[in-house]
């Protein structure tokens, strides 16, 4: 009978670097979820206003209860604890442990944070005569206080994902459904959200306002969430098509200190073969290559695009290799560039691309 032999498991020390990673890592999803918290708690639920996801939720819930009960703005918090735990579970069952891991923080963070600034929030209440904050002053008004909330919120969901992190409730479901029925996530988020704050119409002290003012909410907050999240990882992609591809690639490595991949095309109507140049620069950076270009080639085709995010080697040209394939038979013995030789090549071989185009 054989007997199976059970590997012992090594844990792996974490570097300082991971460490400090996983700490600054974690102090931004605390400030994230404080911010979001700060949001809802202080501009969006004490002025009446409705929105999407569990706050939605706790909303609908505190609004079915008489304000006479000394408790009922702790109710959104209430329900939010309720309903992203159990949203929490679903997720653990059906999407696995790594979504657990960064869900669970958010899951319990935001209905903390919820809770605090709704208990500071009433002694802010008490302290100046019922007035909610935003409301007061001469700017104060739904509107200005309902587009507040919203930048807030929006500002606080998006530093949360940025890094990988969640912060639990309704996002859970869309993710379900984009995992067993392939249901786009934006849609079906969309859809819950929707759902959440037309149901408020229910109500017989919600009226067409509040929820007008919670449609607002919703789409200022998704935009904000959509701009704040990428911050940073934003660059610029360049591709550039000239015959002096060598000596801007050159340039790109050396002084603008980027890499740099050659593609290789042809051009649609002479169909002659080409080199196109593809480089990522940040937007400061743009300006300096496109200068740098314009010198060594006036007659330079470039296209500049926005680029969301770039990750992965090669955005530095630190320890790269800066030669082409076919520079390399001008190294010396000791590995040095002729420089002279290749100038002249490179010389003569565009006074035969002139001529060329001459005859």
């Amino acid at each position: 009978m054989k007997t199976v032999r059970k590997e012992k498991f090594h844990f792996k020390r974490p570097t300082r670097r991971q460490v400090a990673k996983f700490i600054l890592n974690s102090l931004i999803i605390v400030v994230g979820n404080a911010i979001t918290a700060s949001g809802a708690a202080f501009f969006i639920i004490p002025n009446g206003f409705v929105m999407g996801g569990t706050t939605g939720l706790g909303i609908f819930v505190r609004n079915l209860i008489a304000e006479s009960v000394a408790w009922r703005e702790y109710a959104v918090s209430m329900t939010v604890y309720a309903a992203n735990i159990m949203l929490f579970l679903l997720g653990v069952a059906l999407l696995g442990k790594k979504f657990a891991a960064g869900t669970l923080a958010g899951t319990l963070l935001y209905p903390s944070f919820v809770t605090l600034f709704t208990y500071l929030n009433d002694l802010y209440l008490h302290a100046h005569g019922g007035v909610p904050i935003g409301m007061g002053g001469e700017l104060g008004s739904p509107l200005f206080t309902a587009v507040c909330g919203a930048l807030i919120f929006g500002l606080g969901i998006g530093i949360v994902i940025r890094v990988g992190a969640s912060t639990g409730g309704t996002d859970i479901p869309p993710l379900i459904l984009k995992k067993f029925f392939d249901f786009p996530v934006s849609v079906s988020l969309w859809c819950i959200d929707g759902c959440i704050i037309l149901l408020q119409f229910t109500l017989p002290n919600v009226g067409v306002n509040e929820v007008l003012y919670g449609i607002i909410i919703s789409l200022i907050s998704s935009i904000v969430l959509q701009k704040v999240s990428p911050i940073g990882m934003r660059r610029t992609q360049v591709k550039i098509i000239s015959a002096h591809y060598p000596e801007i690639r050159d340039m790109i490595l050396t002084k603008i200190s980027r890499g740099v991949t050659v593609l290789y095309g042809q051009t649609g109507y002479l169909k002659e073969d080409c080199h196109v140049l593809l480089t990522v620069v940040s937007h400061r950076e743009l300006v300096a290559l496109k200068a740098e270009v314009q010198k060594i080639d006036p007659a330079a085709f470039m296209t500049i695009s926005e680029v969301s995010e770039v990750r992965g080697n090669g955005f530095h040209s630190d320890g790269v290799d800066f030669l082409l394939p076919e520079e390399r038979r001008y190294l010396d013995e000791n590995g040095v560039l002729r420089e002279g030789t290749l100038r002249q090549e490179r010389e003569q071989e565009e006074r035969e691309r002139e001529n060329h185009g001459k005859n």
